[in-house]
């Protein structure tokens, strides 16, 4: 399976290259059309400056001005992945979807390696588990 690769970041939504261990994972994922007019990209809202807002909670269609909640939006979009396993060191692409579960409480996109069945984890904003013995001494 040969994934569309980006061109640009214009049509993207996320993107992240990664290093895991010995291995590797670059996960992006496409903007999709409208679901209302299908003539424009989805994306986050701009200012009156032009700028995007970031950490608007909502998509919004510039041709239309449909608008959709950003969880409910990233929820039905697929990522696509390649990657190379940190355990036997697979290379493999597959196509998942973009939707994030809390692992140790990080929201993280978990994929299995093809071969191995290893899970291979892609946290938000390279963040890590905390080590609970560290936390708990001996009194």
């Amino acid at each position: 399976m040969a994934l569309k690769q980006p061109q640009s970041m214009e049509e993207l939504i996320y993107y992240t290259d990664r290093q895991i261990g010995n291995g590797e994972a670059r996960v992006w994922v496409f903007r999709e059309l409208c679901l209302k007019c299908k003539k424009a990209m989805m994306g986050k809202p701009k200012d009156s400056k032009g700028k995007v807002m970031i950490r608007a909670k909502e998509y919004m269609c510039p041709a239309c001005n449909y608008k959709i909640d950003k969880q409910e939006y990233e929820d039905s979009l697929t990522a696509d992945i390649e990657y190379k396993c940190p355990k036997c060191g697979f290379k493999g692409e597959l196509q998942i979807p973009f939707k994030r579960k809390n692992i140790g409480g990080i929201p993280t996109l978990r994929f299995q390696c093809q071969k191995c069945g290893e899970n291979i984890d892609v946290t938000k904003k390279m963040k890590y588990k905390k080590n609970k013995e560290a936390g708990s001494e001996d009194e």
